[in-house]
């Protein structure tokens, strides 16, 4: 591709965090390069009708520049990341920002570069992930005894689920969206943001606000091309992804809070946990907690948990 249009693009509406986060990457690319840079931007490429996998396939192509995609979905080409996926890692959002900020997150790039066609350019806030369910309210994990749950395709999310007596049921995104809204699965977890976004809130009336994985979505650029750009360029790159970072995460921390309020306004029925409450799914995640460390060196966690 040429280096004088960067095609970049997610798959979420314009309007999301993440749509704002991309606008505020080409702001600063734009306004810093006196138009030796321009960007393009695919907002949702599932309006397209693709999959929302294919962006990993035109970034790593060369023909898009830079997209956003859950680090979940890399989980078995670069195992290292994988220490995202482990339930209940980080106590708050704080938390878990410093830690990818920090030398979690050069560590994690790191491994992205090594393994794949990739440059990362740093994590975005997905939020924690919460479960939501079309039948009762849950409060303990027996509550989920044989529903029926989406989730993303990765073996951790899939134990963690069985761990609570739930059926996982592992299909991208494009996918679920089918099945949530034909009423052909029970339940589904997703953060707030997603679950009005793909449009789950119009069927599921009790969310469970079990905060239980963190989801961080990276910023995948094509490596070649990003090392192919003049220095003062790449620099430049970098300040657009930390600005959209900065941007993204601010505007989905006050998303998560809006969406909640007119959630309960529409009758959609939330259970906030004890304590104790909590410290039940905590311990039945265990299987789950125990596979995401296999294959992921100790010291990443350690990083995590160290901010």
């Amino acid at each position: 591709m040429s280096p004088e249009v960067l095609w970049i693009g997610g798959y979420g509406p314009e309007k999301s965090a993440h749509g704002q986060g991309l606008a505020a990457f080409r702001r600063l690319v734009e306004s810093e390069t006196d138009g030796d840079l321009s960007v393009k931007i695919t907002w949702n490429i599932m309006d397209e009708g693709r999959r929302n996998t294919d962006l990993f396939e035109l970034v790593e192509a060369g023909e898009m520049f830079l997209c956003y995609f859950s680090s979940s979905y890399l989980g078995e080409r670069v195992t290292e990341l994988n220490v995202l996926e482990t339930p209940f890692l980080f106590e708050s959002l704080e938390a878990a920002h410093r830690a990818l900020d920090g030398v979690l997150g050069q560590a994690l790039r790191q491994a992205v570069r090594s393994s794949t066609g990739f440059e990362a350019l740093g994590f975005w806030d997905n939020g924690f992930r919460h479960l939501t369910n079309r039948h009762r309210p849950v409060r303990t994990p027996g509550d989920c005894q044989g529903m029926t749950v989406r989730m993303q395709p990765n073996p951790i999310h899939e134990e963690l689920i069985r761990s609570w007596g739930g059926i996982p049921v592992a299909v991208e995104l494009s996918q679920a969206i089918g099945l949530i809204n034909r009423l052909d699965v029970d339940a589904q977890e997703n953060p707030l943001a997603n679950t009005v976004a793909y449009g789950v809130d119009r069927v599921h009336s009790h969310v469970t606000m079990t905060g239980h994985l963190y989801g961080a979505r990276g910023l995948f650029a094509h490596r070649p091309t990003f090392d192919s750009l003049p220095a003062d360029l790449r620099r430049v790159i970098e300040r657009a992804a930390r600005s959209a970072i900065e941007v993204q995460r601010k505007a989905a921390g006050d998303v998560e809070v809006s969406l909640r309020s007119s959630m309960e306004a529409a009758g959609i029925q939330f259970v906030d946990l004890t304590g104790d409450e909590r410290r039940e799914f905590v311990e039945a995640s265990g299987p789950a907690i125990e596979l995401a460390h296999r294959g992921v060196p100790e010291e990443l966690f350690e990083l995590a948990r160290n901010k």
